[in-house]
């Protein structure tokens, strides 16, 4: 990749997508950082890789080819705009913040500005996340590509015309790990009221939940056909799933979750 990448905000899913890129091969001189936190600087300096506090720090010739937003919904509105001076040239905009529409990008960089918004999640930080993607029209066939080089670095990627879906896959996937994490709490705090001690309840937990992924991940069959296998009829487990599957149980209570999630996602989004 010969093309200058500036990656606006280094936290958590910016420093994941960067690893991910040098992991990959990705020319370390091709990467800029922007981000005032004392973290990144250290990160920066520890990778050999450009830093700078903030935009008016940058060289004032660069001209990247991909501009990344990976800093929180809530300060967009203080860093977007300064970019505004690479719209409508080779530049493409790729924001990974929840809830901020296309539209949203438009009026702060201008009509001409090729933007993507995405919806990644944090299992990016080892390699296992999975990215959703909507491109405005000024988004050519070869930046596109380009966004997808760099997001597959931390996990799968996939693409939908219609932004409005973006708000669901928040609620799905970009909010989903934190479902997951509670479900491993959940059962091992359950495994302590059953009797077990705390360390090995929490062990179990873990590794049933991460190991149950694994095989829903490399298997062929549908998870509830998995599940199926899992209950004897009158066992232990169909016991368990007479309670997780009755009318106000796990699938209601999921449902209900990632609703509110997606409105949530919608009320960010104005």
């Amino acid at each position: 990749m010969n093309d200058i990448i500036l990656l606006v905000g280094c936290g958590k899913m910016g420093s994941a997508l960067l690893r991910g890129w040098l992991e990959r091969g990705v020319d370390n001189a091709r990467i800029y950082v922007v981000d005032p936190a004392n973290e990144s600087r250290q990160l920066a300096d520890e990778l050999n890789i450009f830093y700078a506090a903030s935009a008016q720090e940058l060289p004032p010739a660069i001209e990247p080819r991909i501009i990344i937003f990976a800093v929180k919904p809530q300060i967009m509105d203080d860093v977007v705009s300064k970019y505004a001076r690479f719209s409508g040239t080779s530049t493409v905009f790729l924001s990974i913040a929840a809830g901020r529409s296309i539209t949203y990008f438009s009026e702060r960089l201008g009509d001409r500005a090729a933007i993507v918004r995405t919806m990644p999640n944090t299992p990016a930080a080892v390699g296992r996340g999975i990215t959703v993607s909507c491109a405005n029209q000024q988004v050519s066939l070869e930046s596109r590509g380009l966004c997808e080089d760099l997001l597959n670095a931390v996990g799968k990627v996939d693409w939908v015309d219609d932004e409005g879906l973006l708000d669901a896959v928040t609620a799905t996937s970009g909010s989903g790990p934190a479902y997951v994490f509670l479900l491993i709490e959940c059962l091992a705090e359950a495994g302590i009221v059953a009797g077990l001690p705390e360390t090995l309840a929490r062990q179990l937990a873990l590794e049933t939940v991460s190991g149950a992924g694994e095989l829903a991940r490399q298997s062929d069959e549908a998870p509830s056909v998995l599940r199926q296998n899992v209950t004897s009829p009158g066992g232990t487990t169909a016991a368990a799933l007479k309670v997780l599957m009755a009318e106000d149980g796990m699938e209601q209570l999921i449902t209900r979750a990632v609703i509110a999630a997606k409105r949530r996602s919608e009320e960010l989004a104005g």
